[in-house]
């Protein structure tokens, strides 16, 4: 899933709450965390679900992952409105803005050298990537308050 699916329906069904509990889980986390980023990771979806910002330990991309506060195509309608709108062929505008957002931004590359995902791997190198990560977490000692586990506000 690149992200939280938001709507109404969802709101009501508690997907606020379920995210605030998967949320406040991984960041009480002691156990080594490492995340594998297949495809796309957008917004607040991937900063809650394994991201370097939540502390995760190792964070590794394939090729053909996405990262980025949104995909293309809306970033294209949030950041290009103006001259689409005023565009003769905006579908043809959009084609293009679309091939170079997706070329430019959001790219594990990118993301690499941002320090968001610490190596791009080839899907065949994983298992021996993740197996790699979790040998030299193996010893992790994460320090905790007195208390084991905290009380979640929902």
């Amino acid at each position: 899933m690149p992200g939280y699916l938001s709507g109404v329906r969802q709101e009501r069904g508690g997907i606020i709450r379920r995210g605030a509990k998967l949320l406040y889980a991984y960041a009480e986390a002691t156990v080594p965390k490492v995340t594998v980023v297949v495809r796309k990771a957008y917004g607040g979806g991937y900063a809650v679900m394994g991201s370097k910002h939540l502390g995760a330990d190792v964070n590794l991309a394939w090729p053909t992952a996405r990262i980025a506060v949104m995909g293309a195509e809306g970033a294209v309608g949030v950041l290009h409105r103006r001259e689409l709108a005023a565009s003769a062929d905006p579908e043809a505008l959009r084609a293009r803005l679309v091939a170079t957002y997706e070329a430019t931004h959001g790219t594990p590359y990118l993301a690499a050298e941002r320090g968001y995902v610490d190596a791009v791997i080839a899907p065949r190198e994983t298992r021996a990537e993740v197996c790699r990560a979790l040998r030299a977490l193996h010893g992790k000692r994460a320090p905790m308050p007195q208390r084991r586990h905290g009380n979640i506000p929902l």
